[in-house]
């Protein structure tokens, strides 16, 4: 699968959820209901990184289960997000799982329980 694939994947998997919009930014797209960032679509070594928000506490437990596909992202990491690297071999469920998870942080509570 291809970085444009890759992109194409994770595009479809934010934009199903309700109420989000794709923003264009630098870097790569956001993805964001409201004015609020949920997921963001950046480089990752040669292939596409996620950025997406996790709940408190769990941060260390996801970088401790793999430190070479899990990062700290700059400037969003200090906010409790997490960076994941998609390549190849990527786990499709386990990316739509963070995702929807990082959905349900930033979403309001109407849309969020929209999303299981």
């Amino acid at each position: 699968m291809t970085c444009i694939a890759i992109g194409a994947r994770l595009r479809a998997i934010c934009l199903a959820l309700p109420e989000v919009q794709e923003e264009e930014m630098r870097r790569g797209p956001s993805y964001r209901i409201g004015d609020k960032i949920f997921a963001l679509e950046r480089p990752w070594t040669e292939w596409v990184g996620l950025w997406c928000k996790v709940p408190d506490g769990t941060r260390e437990l996801i970088l401790g289960a793999s430190p070479g596909r899990f990062f700290i992202p700059p400037y969003f990491g200090a906010k409790g997000w997490i960076g994941v690297g998609l390549d190849e071999a990527a786990d499709w469920r386990e990316v739509e799982a963070f995702v929807h998870r990082s959905y349900r942080l930033i979403a309001p509570k109407r849309l969020a329980q929209l999303v299981a």
